[in-house]
């Protein structure tokens, strides 16, 4: 079926890929402290996140590296993201468009949200 049925599906999925895509680059992009860039393919990006070490969460814990980040996310943001040096890429993140818009969105704010907690936050170190 897959070699006979309509080939129109593909153009379909890739156009709701990247509309996904852009939807996560655009709004991680606006989050202050992470930069954003817009990958060719795949169904995840990388957002660099460097700028978010040495910061303070509310608990008191400094941000030292990307799997902090990615932990902070988690608990915070209630958002599951990989830490980029689980793919040799350290200090990114990983986060997955292959979800629905909706969700997307949503995650999009929680990581805003979270992050703008730390603004002026910075450690002392």
């Amino acid at each position: 079926a897959a070699l006979t049925g309509p080939k129109d599906f593909f153009g379909e999925v890739v156009t709701v890929l990247r509309r996904r895509r852009d939807l996560v680059v655009n709004a991680l992009s606006a989050v202050p402290h992470l930069c954003c860039a817009r990958p060719d393919g795949a169904f995840y990006v990388y957002a660099d996140c460097r700028s978010l070490f040495g910061l303070m969460t509310r608990s008191g814990s400094v941000l030292e590296n990307d799997s902090d980040v990615a932990g902070f996310l988690l608990d915070e943001a209630l958002v599951a993201t990989v830490p980029g040096s689980s793919f040799g890429l350290s200090g990114y993140f990983r986060i997955s468009y292959a979800s629905s818009d909706e969700d997307l969105a949503q995650a999009c704010r929680r990581i805003a949200a979270a992050i703008g907690q730390l603004n002026g936050a910075r450690s002392a170190s």
